[in-house]
């Protein structure tokens, strides 16, 4: 049988590294506090909680059955489903029912029942849900969570209270970033660590495991290490692109835009995005730069529609033609 060390080297580093209490948790200050104060006074309402993925919300509702419950507890007090369970009516009237009916065997005590992804719950199974929460509200909390609230039915909003996680700020990430290279003894440099915050957007699990990615695959987590482990386009690459783009005549423009794509294996779609980012940066005419937009967001479109590559990379380069007459 192997040992809790043992087991822990195994996990994948989202999973090694979540917080286990509300103290460990690096963002939020003002929901954990609220959480906190809840719990402390007994008073838990059920919560709706709602934001991007990898910005705590799962990590911050196991943190609270950890503090509500001892380990011996944990299993029969919690009833944890998410997206990969069958979460339709029958499931609702059948196995969430049954948790919630049932009583517990320790005093002034209740469940917790905590519904991950949320809104992947049909509108049937939701509104079978509501009237659970309110019946059994004595001996039961619910905890929904979910990345658009927008699809969660306003009956079941109305019965919980709701926090918004936002993205997390570099600020908030650097320090749990740190933490994981010093456990794991990793060799990184201050553009891999920018490189991971750019292509995070404010997700800690992208970070933690693109970095995980990274370090087994090359070793060294580099800007250019972790670009190409995520077969996104490096910054140079696109500053490549764009010079062609706005200077190297139409044959040779579209060869090497072809070639690139094809020796790194990167996406259209990944460069068109970060060509936005790039010309943004560029003082163009005013009108000049909305059609440029314009024509840009029409094969970001046709692409979406299933559009060959190679075409959308012709339209891309007629695109700058325009823009190029001016600037010469």
């Amino acid at each position: 049988m192997a040992s809790n060390g043992e087991q822990l080297a195994n996990l994948p580093w989202v999973e090694k590294y979540r917080p286990k209490n509300l103290d460990e948790l690096i963002s939020h200050e003002t929901i954990i506090k609220t959480i906190n104060k809840f719990i402390d006074e007994n008073q838990l309402p059920h919560l709706l909680l709602y934001g991007p993925p990898g910005t705590g919300k799962t990590s911050t509702i196991l943190a609270c059955a950890h503090k509500l419950y001892t380990p011996a507890q944990f299993n029969s007090m919690v009833l944890e489903l998410n997206a990969s369970d069958d979460r339709g009516i029958g499931i609702v009237r059948g196995q969430i029912l049954s948790f919630a009916s049932t009583g517990t065997m320790y005093k002034s005590a209740f469940k917790l029942i905590i519904l991950d992804e949320a809104d992947a719950m049909t509108n049937d199974a939701q509104n079978a849900l509501r009237r659970i929460i309110e019946k059994y509200t004595d001996n039961v909390r619910f905890c929904i969570i979910c990345n658009y609230l927008s699809k969660i039915i306003p009956p079941l909003q109305s019965r919980c209270t709701r926090f918004r996680f936002l993205p997390l700020a570099s600020e908030q990430i650097i320090p749990r970033l740190n933490h994981v290279i010093k456990m794991e003894n990793l060799n990184v440099t201050e553009d891999g660590k920018q490189a991971l915050m750019t292509l995070s957007g404010g997700d800690m699990r992208k970070v933690i495991s693109v970095l995980q990615s990274t370090s087994f695959a090359y070793g060294v987590v580099n800007e250019e290490n972790v670009y190409n482990c995520v077969g996104h386009p490096l910054p140079s690459d696109i500053r490549k692109i764009v010079n062609w783009l706005l200077n190297e005549p139409y044959d040779t423009c579209y060869k090497n835009i072809q070639e690139l794509k094809l020796n790194k294996g990167l996406a259209l779609q990944d460069i068109l995005t970060e060509i936005h980012s790039c010309i943004i940066k560029i003082d163009f005419p005013d009108l000049l730069f909305m059609d440029l937009l314009c024509k840009l967001a029409k094969i970001e479109k046709r692409l979406a529609s299933g559009c060959r590559d190679s075409i959308q990379v012709n339209s891309l380069v007629s695109a700058f033609y325009e823009v190029r007459d001016i600037e010469t």
